[in-house]
């Protein structure tokens, strides 16, 4: 799904050349959900701007579901960002004066092809999916921290993409939101999903299937998730907090 030769990206800062990533090599296959891991400054964010098409490596190639993103203009960098990949923020992003529904909608208004009842219907769908069908009319200041991150997630999932990017998705939130958050994103992976989660926190990378960890823009190690946490397990056993 997602494969990385030789990939560099550089900052210019004054006179100062910062080498955020100094040749990376990275294969993601469909259906996999990798945490790409590191301390502040590693390189971790910056890959996953990459990946989003959100910025343009220096050098190397990326190659998204069979098609490499050097060779596309900007305009088909947007059009493959908005049908092939779904984004999960650490802020949610959500417009403050929009219903959940319309928000979820968003994204399918630049897909001329997708008509109103079809880009509601599909809105709909995508907040079932995410256990939000009774907060569809709610603003985001109606909604918990959650409740709001769920709503970014079907919005990443309305337009049914090849990979959700999900950038410390669960860091403004308390234990129990979550591992309900992970608890959504292994069941989309269980669906098939292929979902890259960047994360500085080891606990919440125990949920994913593959750890990819960054220092000083270079991968220093892979490995498979051993003894894989499930969120849906670890809810049932976090104490119930009285009011």
């Amino acid at each position: 799904m997602i494969e990385v030769s030789g990939l560099k990206k550089d900052f210019h800062v004054g006179e100062i050349t910062v080498h955020a990533l100094k040749g990376i090599n990275l294969e993601i296959k469909q259906g996999e959900f990798v945490a790409i891991m590191g301390t502040s400054g590693s390189g971790k964010s910056t890959m996953l701007n990459i990946l989003g098409c959100l910025d343009k490596p220096t050098a190397g190639q990326y190659v998204l579901d069979g098609v490499s993103m050097g060779e596309l203009g900007k305009n088909q960098l947007a059009g493959l960002r908005n049908n092939k990949l779904g984004f999960v923020f650490q802020s949610y992003n959500l417009l403050p004066r929009t219903t959940a529904l319309e928000n979820v909608e968003l994204p399918l208004f630049y897909n001329s092809k997708v008509k109103a009842k079809e880009r509601k219907e599909r809105a709909i769908a995508a907040l079932e999916a995410v256990g939000l069908s009774d907060r569809m009319y709610h603003m985001p200041n109606q909604l918990s921290g959650g409740q709001q991150q769920r709503v970014a997630i079907a919005r990443s999932l309305v337009n049914d993409p090849v990979v959700i990017l999900a950038d410390e998705a669960t860091g403004n939130l308390d234990t129990r939101t979550s591992y309900e958050i992970m608890s959504l994103l292994q069941r989309l992976n269980e669906d098939g999903k292929t979902i890259v989660f960047v994360t500085h926190e080891p606990d919440i990378a125990r949920f994913t299937t593959r750890n990819v960890v960054f220092r000083d823009g270079h991968i220093i190690r892979e490995e498979m998730v051993k003894d894989r946490l499930n969120a849906a397990e670890m809810l049932k056993n976090l104490p119930v907090e009285e009011d």
